[in-house]
């Protein structure tokens, strides 16, 4: 906590390649987030990553929300601290 650190989202084993990576804080697009180009890999499947810097905070919470075609997930960052 209060530390610069790098929130990361890896999706991978998708097809088709619609899709779509939101990396949030408190609900809230986090800015200037860095993604991979769309990848390929064997057995018509894909891969993408979505990259930030944030410093977390003790009560904030950081998501990953992943939307493939209709279907939508969220995961949460969880500190080990």
């Amino acid at each position: 906590m209060g530390k610069d650190n790098t929130l990361i989202c890896h999706v991978s084993g998708f097809h088709p390649p619609d899709i779509s990576i939101q990396l949030l804080k408190n609900g809230v697009e986090i800015p200037d987030a860095k993604q991979t180009d769309l990848a390929f890999e064997q057995g018509w499947q894909f891969h993408l990553t979505k990259s930030v810097g944030f410093t977390p905070d003790s009560g904030e919470e950081y998501t990953c929300r992943v939307r493939h075609l209709k279907n939508l997930k969220t995961y949460t960052w969880e500190s080990n601290m």
